[in-house]
């Protein structure tokens, strides 16, 4: 009985000390306020496969020139070019074109279907936003990656250009291996311009003004979208 005991006890520790190095090590990148908790999983595992905190950008709010903010998941500059990753949680199978607007999430073996924006385009957006920003960008190959996580299954995707990646969140280190290994070497004309830009997006983000601002924006958007399929 007390050996039972013991072994779980000895159980539980090992887990609270597992979830306390994993909240330091991602508190090196973000904080339990910011995004999601599926983001803030992908910042702990691309810490843990390597790529430096300092070059993990979470939770940005890119400021327009309309004033408007293009909200972005996480930015990754590295060696071979900067990696845009968009988060989604999905249960089910997915179905979607690269040039269809709406997605498919079906549920219920087909009893039940969903549409959702189009992450490849909604991700295209935030690349577009972010390398309008500075003229150097022009020079440097920017990656679209798109992450699923949750129970879900990728049936049918298709008409995805080769820059963009399309993965379940235990494909992610595969697909960085791919990409850190097989692409050519960049020359970023000027670092520290990037990374005063991706700071002050991700700062951006800690007005709360913003984010409010940021949410109606997006609520106009779905609203006139309504309207215009109706």
């Amino acid at each position: 009985m007390w050996i039972i005991i013991g072994i779980l006890l000895l159980l539980v520790i090992v887990v609270l000390f597992k979830e306390a190095q994993n909240k330091k090590l991602l508190e090196t990148v973000t904080n339990k306020s910011r995004g999601t908790r599926t983001e803030r999983k992908l910042v702990l595992k691309l810490l843990k496969y390597g790529i430096p905190a300092q070059t993990i950008f979470h939770d940005l709010y890119v400021k327009m020139p309309t004033g408007r903010y293009s909200q972005i998941d996480l930015v990754v500059p590295t060696k071979v070019g900067i990696f845009v990753f968009e988060v989604k949680k999905y249960s089910g199978w997915i179905f979607g074109s690269g040039y269809n607007s709406q997605w498919t999430q079906v549920l219920a073996y087909g009893n039940s279907k969903y549409r959702f924006y189009n992450p490849v385009m909604q991700n295209s957006k935030h690349i577009s936003d972010l390398k309008s920003q500075l003229k150097q960008f022009d020079r440097i190959p920017f990656y679209s990656i798109i992450v699923f996580y949750g129970d879900c299954e990728l049936k049918d995707i298709s008409n995805v250009s080769s820059e963009t990646y399309i993965i379940k969140s235990n494909s992610v280190e595969e697909t960085m291996n791919i990409l850190m290994n097989t692409r050519e070497p960049v020359t970023y004309a000027n670092k520290y311009e990037i990374v005063n830009l991706l700071k002050e997006s991700v700062a951006n983000g800690e007005d709360n003004e913003v984010r409010i601002r940021h949410v109606q924006h997006i609520r106009e958007m779905l609203s006139k979208n309504r309207q215009s399929q109706g």
